[in-house]
């Protein structure tokens, strides 16, 4: 067969090498088999023989597709790979790789939130549930600086992006949530702040959020959604504002495997929430 001469093929030079393309060929299987997260891929040694490979080619195989986040792998006789849904975090990571040796700033960020945001929010008015409502209210009392909840800017903004993080997963429009979802990940791993910057700037940039914040979700719990975007517009225009005047940067980086831990407390109830309700 085509599939399995492909799979005994040695690596030339300049080719794959042998574990690669049988990396390859289990993506294929996995696609015309129609398999979805949880479902699992035949045994190991079932597909050692369906591709004619030794246990180690497979293994590694199997171990690349496990480092892509497509599959879990368990040991043993019955050993083999589960089908799992690739991570927020694990596509971040590979962006930022990508993104690491581009030139991207803090403006290039804001230029896309301003077109993004807004639809992001005015689409997830008619999904929101009263849970979403509930970790919306409890993201603007964690930013809000008179509060206490919160001291540090840097910390504050990442509350504010929670706030965000919770409008996109009540969006139905799965590309425009990933986009956001990624954007947001963009700011609360890589944005850094000059450290002379007044505090008095900093508490302003909090009170203005915690302002938009509430009137955003006044403005949903009316369901008007053509009001959520007008204000979303806004938000992101004076954000931008504060940003510079903090002397906002991005710090370019390569992402660890130990930082990919994205989902926080308030992000988790909303997903919760959302399961729960059937709609996740």
């Amino acid at each position: 067969m085509a599939r399995e001469s492909a799979a005994q093929a040695p690596a030339a030079p300049g080719r794959s090498k042998r574990a690669d393309l049988v990396a390859e060929e289990i993506k294929r299987l996995i696609t015309e088999r129609d398999l979805r997260p949880g479902d699992k891929l035949p045994r190991e040694n079932e597909l050692q023989q369906l591709f004619s490979v030794s246990k180690s080619t497979m293994r590694e195989a199997l171990k690349s597709l496990e480092v892509q986040g497509l599959v879990t792998i368990s040991t043993g006789p019955a050993g083999g790979g589960r089908i799992v849904e690739v991570t927020l975090d694990r596509t971040f990571q590979l962006m930022q790789n990508y993104l690491f040796f581009k030139e991207v700033t803090i403006d290039d960020i804001y230029a896309a939130r301003k077109l993004l945001e807004p639809e992001l929010a005015a689409g997830a008015v008619p999904y929101l549930t009263e849970a979403d409502f509930e970790a919306l209210g409890h993201s603007i009392e964690c930013c809000d600086p008179s509060s206490g909840r919160t001291a540090d800017v840097v910390a504050q903004r990442k509350e504010d992006l929670n706030f965000h993080d919770i409008l996109a997963l009540a969006n139905p429009n799965p590309f425009l949530r990933f986009t956001c979802q990624l954007i947001n990940e963009m700011l609360r791993q890589l944005t850094v702040f000059e450290n002379d910057t007044p505090t008095r700037t900093q508490r302003r940039f909090g009170e203005a959020n915690v302002r938009v914040h509430a009137a955003i979700v006044e403005a949903a719990r009316a369901r008007d959604a053509d009001r959520v975007r007008r204000l979303m517009a806004e938000h992101m225009a004076e954000a931008s504002g504060f940003v510079k005047k903090l002397n906002g940067k991005l710090r370019g980086r390569l992402i660890l495997d130990s930082e990919m831990t994205r989902r926080n407390g308030v992000a988790r109830k909303g997903i919760a929430s959302r399961v729960k309700a059937g709609r996740g």
